[in-house]
C-alpha cells in the first residue's frame, strides 16, 4: 500500500509541478515590457472591432495607404505596403475594413474560381499583380498543399470592422515597379513595390 501511495503522490506532485510552470508562463507572457504594456493589449483586443480610425498595430505606421480598392456593400481594401523580397516574390500588406452601416459577408468570388485554391476556404486567392509593362500577370503563390499564401478564412465583417491581410504573388522583374492589383468584385488599383 506504501508503493501505491508513494505512486499517487508524485503523480500529484508533478500535475502540481506543471500546473506551477503553467501558471508562470501565462504571468511572464501577460505582462507589460516598460510601462507600455497596458495599452498594447487594448490595442490588439480592439483592432478587429474597430471604428476604422485607429489604425492596429499590424496595420503598419499611419501612413496614407498605396491603394483603396473599393468593393461591394461598403467592403474596402486599403493597400500599405508591396514589399519585394529576396526569396523572389513580393507581399502585399493591407487592411479590409466595412465601411458600410450593416455586417457584410466576404464574397466568395475574391477567392478566385482554381479547384485547388477553393477547397481552402475563403482566401484573397483570386488576387493578381498585372504587370502591364512586361505584359505579365503574377497570381497569389501557394503552399506544397495548394494553400494560397494569402490571408485565409475570410467570412463576415461587421460594421465599421477591419482586419490586417495579406497576400505573395511572385516577383516581377527589378525594373518593374509599378503593377496593378486586381480582385474579383472590387476596383483595381495601382501600388508601388519598394525592395
Amino acid at each position: 500500500m506504501s508503493i501505491r501511495f508513494t505512486a499517487k503522490a508524485r503523480r500529484g506532485m508533478v500535475a502540481l509541478t506543471v500546473a506551477a510552470g503553467l501558471a508562470v508562463g501565462v504571468a511572464g507572457c501577460g505582462g507589460g515590457d516598460s510601462g507600455g504594456g497596458d495599452k498594447k493589449p487594448g490595442t490588439s483586443a480592439s483592432a478587429s472591432k474597430s471604428s476604422g480610425s485607429d489604425p492596429s498595430t499590424q496595420e503598419g505606421q499611419s501612413q496614407t495607404p498605396l491603394a483603396e480598392l473599393k468593393g461591394t456593400d461598403g467592403l474596402l481594401l486599403q493597400i500599405t505596403s508591396a514589399t519585394r523580397d529576396t526569396g523572389g516574390f513580393v507581399t502585399v500588406n493591407g487592411t479590409m475594413k466595412n465601411d458600410g452601416a450593416q455586417s457584410v459577408a466576404i464574397p466568395a468570388q475574391v477567392t478566385g474560381d482554381e479547384t485547388e485554391i477553393i477547397k481552402h476556404g475563403t482566401s484573397l486567392g483570386g488576387a493578381t499583380l498585372v504587370d502591364s509593362q512586361g505584359k505579365k500577370r503574377y497570381y497569389v503563390l501557394r503552399d506544397t498543399d495548394g494553400r494560397p499564401l494569402t490571408t485565409i478564412g475570410l467570412t463576415t465583417l461587421e460594421a465599421g470592422q477591419s482586419i490586417p491581410v495579406f497576400m505573395q504573388f511572385p516577383s516581377p522583374p527589378a525594373t518593374t515597379t509599378d503593377v496593378t492589383l486586381q480582385l474579383p468584385t472590387f476596383s483595381s488599383g495601382t501600388i508601388k513595390i519598394s525592395g
